[in-house]
């Protein structure tokens, strides 16, 4: 889990505190505490509860709502990232508090449309995009290793939906939304951020190599 808060990632532990039961199933909040801030966090949770020994948990959730903070803080994203991708980042952050399978939708379809035009994969859903732009050695091994978490998170080989029809508002897993946002965050600087900084890096050299180019050939004072 990333902290709301101070965005470092924790191993999730959490508490549950019942607050009844209706025709959507059990209620309950969820009470998390961030190790490195120590700030408390809380989401409103619908699924099935279960109860040991008198502790409460979820056994399934079907929808987490962040409700303190009111949503969660994301870095600011780089001026070379195009706005029709920054654009639908932004929108799956603005809304993930209210509903965070919307903002997985969201963030999905932001991701696949990536990979189609920056990773040039042509294959028709997302799992297959995924595994295509994995099998092509193109990406760093750690972004490998973290878009195809993305397949084990979401678990597309239950929900096929997901990868068939990214924009579908379906059903997510915990954690879902908010690491679809990650590695969105990950390829973004790989695609657009880092080769924009090698760019200006090379204009300055390209400057300096000129510089010297023109003081090399300046004739000497007769």
């Amino acid at each position: 889990m990333k902290c709301p808060h101070c965005l470092e990632s924790y191993h999730d532990f959490y508490e549950v505190i019942l607050v009844g039961n209706d025709t959507n199933g059990n209620w309950g909040i969820i009470s998390r505490k961030c190790p490195s801030c120590d700030r408390i966090i809380l989401a409103l949770g619908n699924g099935k509860i279960t109860s040991v020994g008198g502790r409460h948990s979820f056994e399934f959730i079907k929808e987490e709502r962040l409700i303190y903070p009111r949503s969660q803080s994301r870095v600011p994203l780089s001026k070379d990232i195009p706005e029709e991708f920054a654009q639908e980042y932004r929108e799956a952050c603005s809304i993930l508090a209210d509903s965070s399978r919307a903002s997985a939708a969201i963030s999905r379809r932001c991701l696949f449309r990536l990979l189609r035009e920056k990773a040039h994969v042509k294959s028709s859903n997302l799992a297959n995009a995924i595994q295509e732009v994995i099998d092509s050695g193109n990406l760093p091994p750690y972004l490998a290793e973290t878009i195809n978490d993305v397949k084990k998170i979401s678990n597309f080989a239950a929900h096929p939906i997901k990868s068939e029809r990214t924009g579908e508002v379906v059903d997510i897993e915990p954690g879902e939304a908010d690491w679809n946002l990650d590695v969105l965050e990950s390829l973004f600087n790989f695609y657009f951020v880092q080769p924009a900084i090698i760019r200006k890096k090379r204009e300055i050299l390209n400057l300096k190599l000129k510089e010297t180019d023109r003081k090399g050939t300046k004739k000497p004072n007769a």
